[in-house]
């Protein structure tokens, strides 16, 4: 379990519950960040930017994020840090407040999970889809380990993560209480 009281890591991409990511840190601020997670054995949560909030407000931060924790560490040879991340559970942000270093702090309570009532016949194509994906491209491939094809809620996530749509329209979903919509899109974008 995490502490309500979470540092933010905002992107312009998203990490989903049961996802992984690659980030390369550099930044003073964030560099603080992964070492208090690795000497604290807790994590952070991975927000998305909106491009149209105000930054001295914190309002350039969407309400919804994912918390995270480091599941791999690498020292690179430019001395900076890669990191690979682990999705546990979507949270939703809120009262956002700023350190002194710039390193961005919420009240981070945990969102329930969708709750979903998918059709075999609407998830097979996507987990098609998704597979052929993986199967093109490596980075995917050594990221996940064990991919959850057979698991509806991971092989949503993993789309959800991957199609390029705006973040408004990703938090839309992310906001809801079932998978209905984000079902009803990706159905439609993958049969496209």
């Amino acid at each position: 379990m995490f502490s309500t009281n979470c540092p933010l890591f905002p992107l312009s991409a998203h990490l989903m519950p049961g996802g992984r990511m690659t980030l390369r840190i550099f930044e003073p601020r964030y560099i603080r960040m992964v070492k208090d997670a690795c000497a604290n054995d807790s994590g952070f949560v991975i927000c998305m930017l909106n491009v149209s909030g105000d930054k001295a407000l914190n309002k350039h931060i969407f309400e919804v994020g994912t918390y995270a924790k480091i599941i791999d560490f690498n020292l690179l040879s430019d001395g900076f840090m890669s990191i690979t991340v682990f999705g546990e559970t979507a949270v939703n942000i809120d009262n956002i407040r700023t350190e002194s270093d710039g390193l961005r702090i919420g009240d981070c309570v945990e969102k329930a999970p969708w709750c979903c009532d998918i059709d075999e016949s609407d998830i097979a194509v996507m987990r098609g889809r998704l597979q052929e994906i993986f199967s093109r491209y490596e980075e995917l491939n050594t990221l996940y380990i064990r991919p959850e094809f057979d698991n509806p809620i991971w092989v949503i996530h993993r789309w959800l993560e991957l199609i390029p749509v705006d973040p408004e329209r990703k938090q839309f979903f992310m906001k809801q209480q079932d998978c209905k919509y984000i079902v009803t899109f990706l159905k439609n974008l993958v049969l496209d």
